[in-house]
């Protein structure tokens, strides 16, 4: 997984991956921080804004599409951390 903030631009195993904009800034915020825990609430202040008005479930519908372009069988790249939020694994491993 390569992420290019130059280009804007994500790659997985040498493929270019189509990402909306709100899902490349999630997976940036979230890469740049590995390791590091982030609530909905404060992934909703971070990507979205602070004047979103919507609900917190919106993170969990794009960290699932996310999920979908980024992940398979053998890697997994974010953590869904039990009634808290999601971090990025330090490193991709498998299920």
């Amino acid at each position: 997984l390569a992420i290019d903030p130059v280009r804007c631009e994500v790659e997985l195993g040498g493929r270019l991956l189509a990402l909306t904009f709100k899902e490349y800034e999630l997976l940036k915020l979230l890469a740049t921080n590995k390791g590091k825990v982030f609530t909905r609430e404060a992934l909703l202040n971070e990507v979205w804004g602070y004047d979103y008005y919507g609900g917190d479930r919106t993170v969990d519908v794009h960290i699932r599409r996310l999920r979908s372009k980024i992940e398979d069988p053998v890697h997994t790249f974010i953590d869904t951390v039990r009634n808290i939020g999601y971090k990025f694994k330090d490193t991709a491993t498998g299920r």
